[in-house]
């Protein structure tokens, strides 16, 4: 069994994907747009996103990330939860930290803690929440 984290980007996921190759080192591993579902079902896309994508999947490091457009109503929405990013250390946490806080809101500035040789939180430009953690 495997859980695998699912992003709902409302018309952004494309851009995301684009932010999380150049931070992260993402690899797109599958990628579809609205225009290539079959048309017997109608429903499936929104008015006017045909070139939004429907359904996308890539790897950071050995995690997938399924991605998508939605509903494309440009207003996602990530309260509850967050991504955790193991790091080897305190240099790659650094600068993930910095990539993932362009564009964002640092919610815990990186730091030393009792279980972490460096931990922070951030959300990133697409209010996607990660806690980027070096192990002790």
């Amino acid at each position: 069994m495997q859980i695998q984290p699912y992003l709902f980007l409302d018309g952004k996921c494309e851009e995301a994907i684009e932010f999380y190759r150049s931070a992260l080192g993402a690899e797109v591993t599958m990628m579809m747009r609205f225009k290539e579902a079959p048309p017997s079902d109608p429903g499936m896309c929104p008015p006017g996103a045909g070139e939004k994508i429907m359904h996308s999947a890539f790897q950071i490091g050995d995690t997938t990330v399924l991605a998508s457009d939605g509903r494309c109503q440009g207003a996602p929405k990530f309260d509850g939860f967050a991504l955790s990013l193991t790091v080897a250390n305190e240099a790659e946490a650094d600068r993930l930290f910095a990539a993932l806080a362009e564009g964002g809101q640092v919610q815990m500035p990186l730091a030393e803690t009792f279980f972490s040789k460096r931990f922070g939180m951030v959300a990133d430009r697409f209010g996607v929440s990660w806690m980027i953690y070096v192990e002790r």
